[in-house]
């Protein structure tokens, strides 16, 4: 069946405009043009069309969904599958957080008696869950899966105040981090010093094994794996590469 780009609009949810824009960029040609100049589109457009919302929904960039939909080897099943597991992370990390606000709004109406721990098991649970996407393979690969699950439980077992200081300190490392590089300080500086005692302070709030060399082996990575770098450099370009620095000099001499 062919669709004119009226039909196509109403049939997907998006406007005509937007599959003009789609056409004018080469995300998503037509099947055909007629000589009056209206767009047609088939099946296979259809099936592009599907991957191109659901890539937006998971809330990709137009030109990152391009660079992934034409590679040579995409395969639409694949995509799906991993549509899918996306999806219901996303709908865990939901529920995580319904559950967390309907025993608080009980708890409020003396229907249900909440414990301080639970207000903030949804935060952390999500955080945990987060984790696991990003960087959960190339984590557990280096350090083993009974490590990270116990990194993981600790995280689950702190109180309200741990989990306010891990969250406070974990922010605040970024904010020094941006601060020293832009201030173009050196790696072996006082000022790295502080970041990388923080940095360790902060590790060691989540892994009772620490070791100066498993600090270092993170540092590394913060430079080897793009997921890092971006998150590290998410503000201030260099930042990951400077804490990685850092924690080369610094981790083998702070007590």
């Amino acid at each position: 069946m062919e669709y004119s780009i009226r039909e196509l609009s109403e049939l997907a949810g998006v406007s005509a405009r937007t599959l003009r824009y789609y056409d004018q960029i080469g995300l998503l040609k037509p099947s055909r043009t007629n000589v009056a100049g209206y767009r047609f589109y088939g099946k296979s457009e259809l099936e592009l069309l599907q991957q191109i919302l659901f890539y937006r929904e998971r809330g990709l960039e137009l030109d990152e969904i391009a660079a992934t939909l034409y590679q040579k080897d995409f395969d639409v099943r694949l995509a799906l599958q991993e549509h899918l597991v996306e999806l219901e992370q996303q709908k865990q990390r939901m529920e995580n957080l319904i559950l967390n606000i309907r025993h608080t709004l009980a708890s409020m109406k003396g229907e249900y008696e909440m414990k301080d721990k639970e207000r903030f098991e949804g935060f952390k649970k999500n955080m945990i869950a987060e984790n696991e996407k990003n960087y959960g393979t190339e984590i557990r690969e280096k350090y083993g899966n009974e490590t990270v699950d116990a990194s993981n439980k600790r995280m689950m077992n702190m109180t309200e105040e741990q989990y306010e200081t891990f969250t406070k300190l974990g922010n605040q490392i970024i904010t020094e981090l941006e601060a020293a590089v832009t201030a173009q300080e050196p790696a072996d500086g006082p000022a790295a010093q502080a970041i990388v005692q923080h940095h360790k302070d902060w590790l060691c709030m989540t892994s009772k094994n620490y070791t100066p060399e498993m600090h270092q082996g993170l540092g590394l990575m913060y430079v080897a794996d793009q997921r890092f770098t971006d998150y590290y450099d998410k503000n201030v370009t260099g930042c990951a590469a400077f804490l990685s620095d850092a924690i080369t000099h610094w981790a083998p001499l702070i007590p």
